[in-house]
């Protein structure tokens, strides 16, 4: 039992060494690119409930501007799609897509510094009363924009270094 934890240990040492060999920087680490972005990106104010959420996010993984570095515009489509249907032909479940297009401004001069585009989906079952199906069609859109902020940030942090200061 030693000897495979052992194997392990070295496995994941080497691995390491590998990383660090290639050039590779945490994100969060002290030369990563994400010291630019935290604290300094303020996205566009929200005008709907959908932006709001997306927002909510950005700024629960970013934190909240503090100096404006930047600036993110986004422009949000969703669609809901009925999924299920049922013998007496009502709509069951739906499948919300969701895109968003944003673009990473330069807060002096407004110069473009990214674009990008990311999609993700979830679902919410209509059945119960209609009051449930409300409720679970708002939680549906919360968890896509969620989902789509984490996959906006992401982008950004790969992209990071390569931005100015």
């Amino acid at each position: 039992m030693w000897s495979s934890d052992r194997r392990g240990f070295l496995g994941l040492a080497g691995a390491a060494g590998l990383l660090a060999g290639c050039g590779f920087t945490p994100a969060y680490g002290p030369q990563g690119g994400a010291a630019k972005l935290l604290g300094g990106v303020e996205p566009a104010a929200p005008t709907t409930r959908d932006a709001f959420a997306l927002v909510q996010q950005l700024n629960a993984r970013l934190g909240p501007s503090q100096v404006t570095r930047y600036r993110l515009d986004y422009k949000i489509d969703t669609e809901a799609l009925g999924q299920g249907i049922s013998p007496d032909n009502a709509t069951t479940r739906y499948q919300l897509n969701g895109t968003v297009d944003y673009t990473l401004r330069d807060a002096a001069d407004n110069a473009v510094l990214l674009t990008g585009r990311v999609t993700s989906f979830t679902s919410w079952s209509a059945t119960g009363t209609v009051v449930a199906s409300q409720a679970a069609q708002e939680d549906a859109h919360r968890r896509l924009m969620v989902i789509l902020a984490d996959q906006i940030v992401t982008r950004l942090l790969s992209q990071a270094p390569g931005l100015p200061e």
